[in-house]
């Protein structure tokens, strides 16, 4: 197996031994993205509207960094703080996932890094 390892600056970098992504046998894992804005290192808002679009943004950059489009996303994890705060979050997410959505599972946790209140991961086939 090769497996090539993802980074890019337009996303925040790693807070642990991880990395912002792995390509790997046709598919692309994105980790875990939480909130934050790799501008100002901190989070985009407090709001799970504003959580979630910079995760989802964060996802985006990482894939665009590899030539791979949200389109090419194949399953989605959406972890979040509180399950009542699936609407806002989801109506978001319809406006990155638009059409051939992917496959998606969302949890509630009991706590998530930096006490965040969503974050998201992904796997994207390669092109």
């Amino acid at each position: 197996m090769h497996k090539t390892i993802l980074t890019t600056s337009k996303a925040p970098g790693a807070i642990g031994p991880y990395s912002q992504g792995v390509r790997a046998n046709g598919f692309v894992f994105i980790s875990g993205q939480l909130p934050i804005d790799p501008a100002t290192g901190e989070f985009a808002g407090n709001t799970t509207i504003e959580q979630t679009k910079q995760s989802l943004l964060n996802i985006k950059h990482i894939l665009e960094s590899e030539d791979i489009a949200l389109n090419d996303v194949v399953k989605t994890t959406v972890l979040l703080k509180d399950i009542n705060d699936f609407a806002a979050m989801n109506e978001v997410y319809a406006g990155f996932f638009k059409k051939d959505c992917p496959a998606r599972s969302a949890f509630q946790v009991a706590a998530l890094p930096k006490d965040a209140l969503v974050e998201i991961e992904v796997i994207a086939a390669e092109r």
